[in-house]
This record gives C-alpha cells, sequence and structure tokens, in this order.
C-alpha cells in the first residue's frame, strides 16, 4: 500500500481523534478533580489538531 500524503494525513486525523475520545474521556470519568481540566483541554485540542489535519487533505 503506498502512502502518499493523503494517507499520512488521514491516518494522523484518526489517530489524533482517537486520542482526543481518550484524553476527554479521562476527563469526564476519571480525573473529577482539577486535572480533569487539563485533561479535557489537552483532549479539545488534539481535536482542534485533527480537523486542521482534515481541512489539509487533498490541499497539500
Amino acid at each position: 500500500m503506498a502512502m502518499n500524503k493523503n494517507t499520512v494525513l488521514g491516518w494522523a486525523t484518526l489517530i489524533m481523534v482517537l486520542m482526543g475520545i481518550l484524553l476527554v474521556g479521562l476527563a469526564v470519568f476519571k480525573y473529577d478533580e482539577i486535572a480533569g481540566y487539563g485533561f479535557g483541554a489537552v483532549g479539545l485540542g488534539f481535536f482542534a489538531n485533527a480537523w486542521v489535519f482534515n481541512a489539509l487533505k487533498g490541499r497539500v
């Protein structure tokens, strides 16, 4: 399977969405104190980066 730029961006988007879901899930279900806010913020940052990677597909 040939990995071109769009395939790499697609895989990166998928991995970042999965990590974002994991981090937000940790924030909601495990850390209900101050640390949960940090996990949630980082998880939302992963979603924002995945959104940018998805927008770049087909343009690079």
